[in-house]
């Protein structure tokens, strides 16, 4: 072998090993810390994937701009964004690949049924992941110690949006359709969990999927049950369309959803069918939240308008960041202690974590569509 291909092959020896590190130093003397976001950037839920990889990339370009030092060391953050497609099998492919790719955290997945199979992936790996949105029970209860989330899940949701349903609304015959996801069927089973406790009876239980855009099938069986409120477990690509389809199919029900539903393009899909719906979202109103109004401002001066968990992905980066600073260390394994036991103000509340990764005292807020707009009815949790 000549001397020519002996240095050459050192010189890639050389270049694998510093890319082998979570975080390597640049000719700066700035240590370059890797921070991974995965959600999806194609297909029926883009909006929500861009919203949530626009609020990821907001929290990091302010905490370069501030000139963060962990460890005695001026820390300049990079953003690895990856598109899972909302799809669990690619889901762990991005997974991998952000773990190649040394990653110091990861801020997602945006669905629950991306987050629970990519969260074993960074477990495997030791990388801390906070999930912005992801809110089936099912993700922390893995025993993950790299899981976190900075919202209520849908244990608190389902049974905010149950009690609410029976106790407020005085809905009594309840009809339910899920997307068969994580996400929406873990939401709808907690759903009806709290509203047979509260009184009312589940006439029928159908189900569709997160592709469909026809649910003229499903919602004729529903009519036949003659519900007074229709639970729908999904997103707003479904929602909106399933409004309409209410609305032409003369069925007098009030709609219900959860998170997935409570967006500005759930109101562009339905149309004037969106009128009296009703949605949740974990956490009080934006425009109620410490720094709320100005986050906002920025956001879409800088984006466009927020879609749903911008304000959530950009604490999950710097609750990171601050458990990186309260270490003294950008390591995985040496900041995800600090990481569990942090205490953060945030914009969307003051973020704690339980022991399996849950945010502690998550509040919920239900909210219906009147005069085309979301506006908020009340505000259930500990959170105020």
């Amino acid at each position: 072998m000549s001397l020519r291909s002996v240095g050459s092959l050192l010189l890639v020896a050389l270049t694998l090993a510093a890319c082998g590190k979570s975080a390597t130093e640049q000719a700066s003397g700035d240590l370059l810390v890797r921070i991974g976001a995965a959600a999806p950037l194609t297909g029926p839920q883009a909006h929500l994937g861009k919203d949530n990889e626009n609020g990821t990339r907001m929290a990091i370009d302010d905490a370069n701009a501030k000139g963060v030092v962990i460890g005695g060391k001026k820390v300049h953050f990079e953003l690895i964004s990856e598109d899972d497609q909302a799809d669990p099998k690619t889901a762990t492919i991005v997974a991998q690949k952000l773990v190649d790719n040394n990653v110091s955290g990861v801020i997602g997945h945006l669905n629950s049924g991306t987050t629970i199979p990519a969260a074993k992936i960074y477990s495997d790996n030791g990388i801390p992941q906070i999930s912005p949105s992801a809110t089936a029970v099912a993700y922390t209860s893995q025993g993950f110690r790299t899981a976190f989330r900075v919202m209520a899940n849908d244990a608190q949701q389902g049974h905010v949006l149950g009690v609410y349903a029976v106790k407020t609304l005085g809905a009594k015959r309840i009809a339910v359709i899920d997307d068969r996801t994580a996400y929406g069927q873990g939401l709808a089973d907690e759903f009806i969990k709290a509203a047979k406790a509260a009184g009312a009876e589940i006439v029928a239980h159908e189900y569709t999927s997160d592709k469909s855009v026809d649910f003229t099938a499903v919602l004729t069986a529903v009519k036949s049950k003659q519900p007074d409120l229709l639970f729908y477990g999904g997103m707003d690509a479904q929602g909106g369309p399933m409004a309409r389809q209410i609305k032409a199919l003369a069925l007098n029900v009030k709609l219900m959803m959860g998170d997935g539903g409570y967006t500005p393009e759930f109101l562009k899909l339905a149309g004037d069918a969106a009128e009296g719906a009703y949605a949740s979202l974990p956490g009080v109103p934006l425009d109620k939240m410490p720094g709320g109004k100005d986050f906002a401002a920025r956001f879409e001066a800088r984006y466009q308008p927020i879609q749903l968990y911008a304000a959530y992905c950009y604490d999950a980066v710097n609750v990171m960041i601050a458990a990186m600073q309260k270490a003294g260390s950008t390591e995985p394994a040496k900041y995800l202690p600090a990481l569990a036991s942090i205490s953060f103000d945030g914009i969307t509340a003051n973020i704690q974590f339980d022991a399996k990764g849950d945010l502690k005292g998550g509040a919920v807020t239900l909210y219906q569509v009147q005069q085309g707009k979301w506006q908020a009815m009340a505000t259930v949790g500990a959170a105020q």
